[in-house]
């Protein structure tokens, strides 16, 4: 799987902003996961969340979003010409869980890339990650950093499309939560494979 990460803190870069008004604290509600309009569009989008949000994860997450990219490029996704016909992407907008978690930039972007790390072990095509730093805003009176996580695949169908953002989202959550998961992704696509 591909992956990469980049830091945009400065100047008019955008923020993270747990602070919004529609804001679904997943972390005690996390039944609510699955009411999200979100993720009736990917599959495994709302049990991500709610692993995301667990008391064993590292993080919590703030906002997320699907939809499909008017275009695609192939190359960066690991695909052949005739594999970009259909795209989907996705963010998920995480959040440290305590002050003192990720105190400077170096330490966020130490986290990004070893997440990369982990995913690039990951056997599977035509997706890929990309971790950006961002300023964020978990509560009114705290301001940190944290990272948006924007995933993308593609596929000759939309099905194809999905399964493979469905995998890349799956493996995604496991290198968070410090899983190995190339095993766990190749065999997660291998049982979707064997489905249809």
């Amino acid at each position: 799987m591909e992956a990469d990460w980049e830091v945009e803190i400065g100047g008019q870069a955008p923020i993270i902003d747990a602070c919004w008004e529609g804001l679904i604290d997943l972390r005690r509600f996390p039944e609510r996961a699955g009411q999200l309009p979100e993720v009736r569009q990917l599959a495994g989008l709302a049990d991500a969340l709610v692993q995301l949000n667990s008391a064993s994860s590292p993080v919590c997450t703030a906002k997320c979003d699907v939809w499909r990219p008017p275009d695609v490029d192939v190359d960066e996704l690991d695909a052949q010409p005739e594999q970009g016909n259909c795209a989907i992407a996705c963010y998920i907008d995480l959040l440290p869980r305590n002050h003192r978690q990720w105190p400077s930039p170096e330490k966020v972007v130490a986290e990004c890339q070893t997440i990369g790390a982990r995913l690039r072990k990951v056997p599977l095509r035509c997706c890929r990650a990309d971790l950006i730093v961002r300023r964020a805003y978990v509560t009114p009176d705290w301001q940190d950093l944290g990272i948006t996580a924007y995933l993308a695949a593609c596929g000759s169908t939309w099905n194809q499309a999905r399964a493979t953002l469905a995998s890349a989202l799956f493996a995604f959550v496991q290198s968070i939560l410090a899983v190995d998961p190339s095993a766990i992704a190749a065999s997660k696509l291998q049982s979707k494979n064997a489905g249809e």
